[in-house]
């Protein structure tokens, strides 16, 4: 583990009016709070936020990033609450770990609807303070540089995650370094036969052509020393990852691939860029098609860099990378290189993008839609690249790659978009699906009375292009959708015994995040939802899959060999919620739902807390939790009631009745549950059901623990 004064002093390489005492007393401090903790690995636990503040002085942050970085898991996985952070650090750390704490409880790659969710409060810590998700970023990467220690389930899970999630996150803020670390660390542990593979080949490439990077990084250097421009030259070969999505791409052998070599020329000045460049295309003979010129239109976090790839030595394709000090400070550290500090003070990169414009730029249309159209939209925002169209009056259009006219005619307008029937690419007239290349010129042609075409969903790749013409074909056949949907409902319902209410309906739109009923039954008409889905939303135990049972006698981690637990009456917890034990003399260990009020009179007795999770696992149906439901006092409506509950494979262990009215009934029934999936599945079962007015879990502190 760094010592202290290590980790100073690399912040002070950067920083020398770095307030040391500040990070000195926030070392101490996790230490304590982590003391006795251990990784997966065995060792302890404080390694971890050490590491990442040392990740983040890569990086050149502030004090109060390191100091984040330091104190990161002690509201989560402490006893350190946010007012004692507050206090000793001050309230912008305390809000940075907050934030970071917030992001750790996200389910990023959950169900659609509660993963579009999760990424809407991704982005709004992001513009809150994006410092939040570069301590985040280096937290996975730590976690993923030291993966080995986990369970292989864990490690796939995690892995997948990274892939799917933090890297193109991190390529989307410019840290293109952590990207690829990301990405080559997930590969190794999705698919290490394929990167053994690549590896393997490289070596065997090496063996008959010799060191490559040597030799053509000497070419380019003596090519500098005529034309007497001062730079720096690195070359490398692609990281295995990129050369496989490549063959996966290209459909192309290992054998095939022509550029699996990059370099990079950093030097002094912007006129140098352009001069090393006609030093490089003299020598060596362009590849048509890949030429990007990134310092005329830079990406939007800040990213720009001449882009060439050339004929090298022996016909090796290899890219060439060209751009100044400044700019490599940014294409490095990207979004992050604001944050930068030298010599004591804020560095003022003429190339840093101020995040406050940057997240707005990438949050821009993000809240507009249903969660299918908003994660198109952020997966376009953090997987594609970007080509630059002219208008006839010559102004710029961003767009992703792959995009067409449409897409160009939807970026300037929905207007524009919604009444496009062709258009011109220099001048010449091109279909609709033709993909814009970077540079081109387009102009698009209208007429009144045009109208979006269903084809026109698979032609644009703009999330803000789909969403727009989908929202316009629902609203022309919104009727005849609906009349459609309302029979796709009533024949799905009957299949398995249910009938579609309108309640139950409603119930299944909120849990989708639709407005209401008739916008399901519109979604369900148009094709755009599936029947399967609104039943699985509904009654989530038609595709709940087995799991290995867990022992009954010993469902949580964290007990002594000699203690005994008993589940609190006044929280009741069952698996899946975050739990605590409390031990109490006689009686063992008591578990607690960490949200439990009554462990508030319990804070200032740290010894008695135990810490305590769920096995992983298939949980019998053993865990009671009192229901308080209000239903209508009809005949068999009790009997309907208790029918719902058992056909979630629940047991009801007691009912009684707490009130009775000419119009309803309250009663408490408790019911034996599995975890607190489980519970969800019970409690939107009655919440669909017409005759339940309201349903609600009962959690009384007056309750004997």
């Amino acid at each position: 583990m760094i010592d202290v004064e290590d980790l100073i002093a690399l912040v002070r390489n950067y920083n020398p009016r770095t307030n040391a005492d500040l990070i000195r007393q926030a070392y101490a401090y996790g230490l304590k709070m982590h003391d006795g903790q251990l990784r997966k690995s065995g060792e302890p636990y404080f390694t971890h936020p050490v590491a990442v503040a040392a990740i983040l002085t890569e990086q050149m942050l502030d004090d109060a990033t390191i100091v984040t970085a330091l104190l990161h898991d002690t509201i989560e996985d402490t006893k350190s609450t946010y007012t004692e952070v507050e206090r000793l650090f001050g309230h912008d750390v305390a809000e940075l770990v907050d934030g970071v704490t917030k992001l750790t409880n996200l389910q990023l790659s959950s169900g659609a609807a509660e993963q579009a969710e999760n990424f809407r409060k991704l982005f709004m810590a992001m513009s809150k303070d994006l410092r939040v998700i570069l301590v985040k970023l280096a937290d996975r990467l730590h976690n993923m540089r030291t993966i080995k220690s986990m369970p292989p389930e864990k490690q796939a899970r995690k892995s997948r995650e990274t892939m799917d999630i933090y890297a193109p996150l991190a390529g989307r803020m410019g840290m293109q370094w952590m990207r690829e670390e990301l990405e080559d660390l997930g590969f190794r542990v999705l698919n290490p036969e394929a990167r053994n593979s690549i590896i393997r080949r490289f070596l065997t490439l090496q063996k008959e052509s010799g060191d490559v990077v040597h030799q053509i990084t000497a070419d380019i250097r003596t090519e500098l020393e005529r034309g007497k421009i001062e730079a720096d030259v690195y070359g490398r070969a692609k990281k295995p990852f990129s050369i496989w999505r490549k063959m996966q791409e290209k459909d192309l052998a290992f054998s095939r691939l022509s550029d699996i070599y990059g370099f990079r020329i950093i030097c002094q000045d912007m006129g140098d860029c352009y001069r090393i460049l006609g030093l490089i295309h003299q020598r060596w003979r362009a590849v048509p098609g890949r030429f990007k010129d990134y310092i005329s239109q830079p990406k939007s976090n800040g990213y720009r860099s001449i882009h060439t790839s050339v004929s090298g030595r022996d016909g090796k394709r290899v890219e060439v990378q060209i751009r100044t000090r400044e700019m490599h400070e940014v294409a490095e550290a990207g979004v992050a290189a604001h944050w930068a500090y030298r010599e004591g003070v804020r560095a003022k990169n003429p190339f840093a993008v101020d995040p406050g414009k940057w997240i707005a730029q990438l949050t821009e249309r993000l809240n507009e839609g249903d969660h299918d159209e908003f994660m198109e939209n952020v997966k376009l925002e953090m997987y594609s690249d970007q080509v630059f169209c002219f208008s006839p009056k010559g102004d710029v259009v961003q767009l992703p790659r792959g995009a067409t006219p449409l897409d160009y005619a939807y970026a300037i307008h929905t207007r524009i978009g919604n009444s496009c029937v062709s258009a011109k690419i220099d001048g010449i007239r091109v279909p609709l699906w033709t993909r814009l290349k970077n540079g081109q010129s387009v102009e698009i042609i209208t007429a009144e009375g045009q109208r979006p075409q269903s084809s026109w969903i698979d032609i644009v790749s703009t999330g803000r292009a789909k969403a727009a013409i989908r929202r316009s074909l629902r609203e022309e056949d919104r009727g005849r959708f609906v009349k459609l949907g309302q029979e796709l409902a009533r024949a799905a319902f009957d299949h398995v015994g249910r009938k579609a209410t309108d309640k139950a309906l409603r119930t299944a739109a909120k849990m989708l995040g639709l407005g209401d009923e008739t916008e399901l039954l519109a979604r369900l008409g148009s094709a755009e939802l599936t029947a399967r889905k609104v039943l699985e939303t509904l009654y989530p135990e038609l595709s709940t899959s087995q799991k290995d049972e867990v022992d009954t006698q010993r469902p949580v981690i964290g007990l002594g060999a000699d203690q005994t637990f008993k589940r609190a009456q006044c929280c009741q917890p069952v698996p899946g919620e975050r739990i605590v034990g409390i031990t109490y003399p006689g009686r063992g260990v008591i578990v607690h739902a960490i949200d439990c009020r009554a462990l508030e009179e319990l804070e200032e007795q740290p010894a008695r807390w135990v810490d305590l999770h769920w096995q992983s696992g298939r949980h019998a149906p053993a865990y009671s939790v009192t229901l308080d439901v209000a239903i209508s006092n009809d005949a068999g409506v009790l009997g309907r009631i208790c029918t719902v509950i058992g056909e979630q494979k629940a047991n009801i262990s007691d009912l009684k009745f707490s009130e009775r009215k000419p119009d309803f009934y309250r009663l408490l029934i408790d019911v034996d549950l599995r975890d607190v999936e489980h519970f969800h599945m019970v409690m939107t079962a009655l919440e669909a059901e017409t005759d339940v007015a309201q349903v609600a879990r009962v959690r009384n502190v007056t309750r004997k623990p």
